[in-house]
């Protein structure tokens, strides 16, 4: 009996903790864990950098916009990530719903296509034939940076996510 009632008192301890939730995918708390993800990967910082992906920049504006959005969350906003060259790497400066309205590229899939391209399930490639990601931009500079591309895809499942919850 002394068993039983410790373990229902070390439940009823341990079941009340305040767990943080996760944020929406694609929410602006989201977008705030994945832009420190992208600053910490070499691939992307780098490899964008080197590739001058960061720097080919329309109108000199100084930054890159990448926008998304969830396609099966209808009221979804669009969330973007703000991209600017620093000290030799294409760092994510910031995030939000609205940066610029001229982004350079903008990528949509339904939350489950987004959940198996972060597991690595589908790649950046795989995902645009078969029409799981939706892309607009430049085809040419993506398949110059396929390696990052896929770095970028794999933040999804590397940046927790309530991924039940339309925004």
């Amino acid at each position: 009996m002394r068993n039983f009632l410790m373990a229902v008192c070390f439940c009823v301890v341990a079941g009340s903790t305040n767990a943080v939730a996760e944020p929406i995918m694609l929410s602006e708390d989201w977008g705030k864990t994945a832009c420190e993800a992208w600053s910490a990967d070499p691939v992307l910082t780098k490899g964008l950098f080197e590739s001058g992906w960061v720097t080919n920049q329309k109108n000199n504006k100084g930054y890159r916009i990448i926008e998304m959005y969830r396609s099966d969350c209808p009221s979804s906003p669009h969330l973007q990530l703000k991209l600017e060259p620093k000290d030799g790497k294409a760092i994510c400066v910031g995030s939000g719903k609205m940066f610029d309205k001229e982004w350079d590229f903008l990528m949509y899939a339904k939350t489950e296509h987004w959940v198996s391209m972060g597991k690595g399930e589908v790649g950046p490639m795989g995902g645009m034939m078969t029409g799981k990601l939706k892309f607009e931009g430049s085809m040419w500079e993506a398949m110059q940076n396929m390696g990052p591309f896929k770095n970028f895809l794999l933040l999804f499942g590397k940046v927790p996510s309530d991924t039940k919850t339309c925004n």
